[in-house]
């Protein structure tokens, strides 16, 4: 299983988890927040490198 795979898997688990415990609507704040929140803590131009490379990935 790949590193990506596993990070994704171990997501789904963390929200699933948070539905149970916690309203809809906070379990949605967490998912959407804490990938956000990692996104801007990024300098620009780290930030435009993960554009690039996630651009470029989409051309395959």
């Amino acid at each position: 299983m790949s590193m990506n795979a596993k990070i994704a898997a171990g997501g789904v688990a963390v929200g699933l988890i948070l539905l149970i415990w916690l309203p809809w609507w906070v379990a949605f704040l967490v998912v959407v927040g804490v990938p956000l929140a990692a996104y801007l803590a990024l300098d620009p131009s780290q930030r435009r490198r993960l554009r690039r490379v996630t651009r470029k990935e989409l051309g395959r």
